[in-house]
């Protein structure tokens, strides 16, 4: 019997071969938001990993959205032709569906690189700007406050997100996730420990959850019909008095009424107090109560890094999907040994086939010549 790992699952129209995916996992490593060969490496391994999606990093819709100075966009033909050659030469080895994430950053926007500290880089520097956020409170003491998106400002964020989304049709990219989790512009706009505006899209949860539903509708628009729009949340801030499961619950049963394909249920990155229980599929639960209150498929994530413990989450029903982020960097064949542990079978690159141990004959498909 097929274990619940691999079991084939749709996504809306899209087909995947088991329910292990690639969360997206920014690299910081674009130039001017055009991706680099670094990328086309990186997404290449993990192409090759047996996994059913790779999600493309968190891709800024307008360039004042990213991260740090050397995220990825997807706001101009320049940063739109760079993606596609990545794209391409992924295609040409890999048949792996492509997701991507869009996102904007907020107020946690300029920052510095993590590995030079991440801390946030002044507007008059070289590599920072103007942050915006729901209103002028900044993300941490010391950071330079961010300006409230006027009705303007909300336009601008709404139409990137849109454009982006077209883009990445153009692209031919197979699904879209919205990044609304982590602290990050939606996500502030749904906590009320961040957005405290007094105006139709503050106050209270329906107006705070206004404007990520308003994106959402505006990518489904422009984003083919056919191919799935989903959404990343934090389902908690794990702050007292933040955005919590029961609003997270609220949040989904709203999207699916608009035709959310799917929610990616992860947790915190809006507040420094937060307190996190960090530990083994510590934020499973989440996913869980997710499940329970709607009918649209659940992805899991974090500390997920066991075979049978991945089983386990798809085969109780906690959640749809599994998805893997420092687990698949640390052993990007994780998939293969998974389907060997539980006694699965899982893709593997012709040129690879010879890896196959021999205790495990059975774990690769065969290729179009039936030879393993």
């Amino acid at each position: 019997m097929t274990p619940s790992l691999f079991k084939p699952f749709a996504v809306g129209t899209l087909r995947l071969a088991n329910r292990i995916v690639i969360a997206p996992m920014c690299q910081y490593s674009a130039v001017d938001g055009c991706t680099t060969d670094w990328h086309t490496i990186h997404y290449g391994h993990l192409a090759l990993s047996g996994a059913a999606l790779l999600t493309i990093e968190a891709t800024a819709v307008l360039p004042e959205g990213r991260i740090t100075y050397a995220d990825v966009g997807l706001w101009s033909d320049e940063t739109e032709e760079a993606l596609g050659r990545t794209i391409e030469s992924l295609r040409r080895w890999s048949d792996m569906p492509i997701a991507i994430q869009l996102a904007h950053a907020g107020r946690k926007a300029s920052t510095d690189l993590p590995w030079q500290g991440g801390a946030q880089i002044a507007p008059d520097h070289p590599h920072g700007w103007q942050t915006v956020a729901p209103g002028a409170d900044p993300f941490q003491d010391g950071d330079h406050a961010p300006v409230a998106l006027d009705d303007e400002g909300l336009d601008r964020v709404r139409s990137g997100f849109a454009d982006a989304a077209r883009r990445a049709a153009r692209l031919g990219i197979d699904a879209v996730q919205i990044h609304a989790a982590h602290g990050y512009l939606l996500h502030q706009f749904l906590s009320p420990l961040s957005n405290r505006r007094g105006d139709d899209y503050g106050g209270s949860a329906e107006n705070r959850m206004r404007f990520p539903l308003e994106v959402f509708d505006a990518v489904r628009s422009a984003f083919p019909a056919d191919r799935p729009v989903t959404v990343r949340v934090s389902g908690t801030d794990w702050v007292d008095g933040g955005w919590d499961v029961a609003r997270t619950v609220a949040l989904a049963q709203a999207l699916q009424a608009r035709g959310c394909d799917a929610i990616h249920v992860s947790s915190g990155g809006l507040d420094p107090r937060q307190q996190i229980p960090v530990g083994p599929s510590y934020q499973v639960p989440l996913a869980r109560a997710v499940k329970q209150a709607t009918t649209m498929p659940v992805v899991a994530v974090g500390l997920i890094t066991g075979y049978d413990q991945a089983d386990a989450i798809i085969g109780t029903g906690d959640a749809d999907l599994i998805a893997l982020a420092r687990t698949i960097l640390f052993d990007p064949r994780w998939p293969w040994h998974a389907a060997a542990h539980l006694g699965a079978r899982v893709s593997a690159p012709n040129q690879y086939l010879r890896s196959q141990p021999r205790q495990y004959r059975a774990l690769f498909d065969l290729d179009e010549s039936g030879e393993s």
